[in-house]
């Protein structure tokens, strides 16, 4: 199992902004904190301004903040936002399914029960969790 990086880069993206809480940020310092495209950054920063989790402002003093407090953030619920529109295997797709044993084959619910156990772990786990006394974290996003 491998991350997009759209969700990669929106955990990225929700922990700058939680190492500068009291700023407006900017995409390019999210950008260059975390080696990432600006373009892939904005389509990002899109989706989780959608979904509350940043307030963005126009303009030019503009820019992006948390939009909702980080201990009410949980990873789970970050990663469903990206990763849920992705079937795990071809099998989880309703319409690109071509699979010849999927009216006999075990592996699908396997895989289900399986998937239920990793966001259950993530949901147990909030933005604030990934920040709290992590002074390396900090120090490699915070502006100042």
């Amino acid at each position: 199992m491998r991350l997009t990086t759209r969700t990669n880069l929106a955990m990225r993206t929700l922990m700058f902004c939680a190492a500068n809480p009291d700023r407006i940020v900017r995409k390019r310092e999210i950008a260059l904190a975390c080696n990432a495209s600006e373009n892939h950054l904005a389509q990002v920063i899109h989706l989780l301004a959608q979904t509350g989790y940043l307030r963005t402002l126009r303009g030019r003093t503009g820019g992006l903040m948390l939009g909702c407090s980080a201990a009410t953030i949980t990873v789970g619920a970050v990663f469903r936002q990206f990763e849920a529109c992705l079937p795990f295997a071809e099998c989880f797709s309703s319409t690109d399914c071509t699979c010849p044993l999927v009216g006999a084959c075990r592996l699908k619910a396997t895989l289900a029960t399986a998937l239920e156990g990793f966001y259950a772990g993530l949901d147990a786990v909030t933005l604030e969790d990934l920040m709290r006394d992590n002074t390396g974290l900090l120090r490699l996003l915070s502006l100042g």
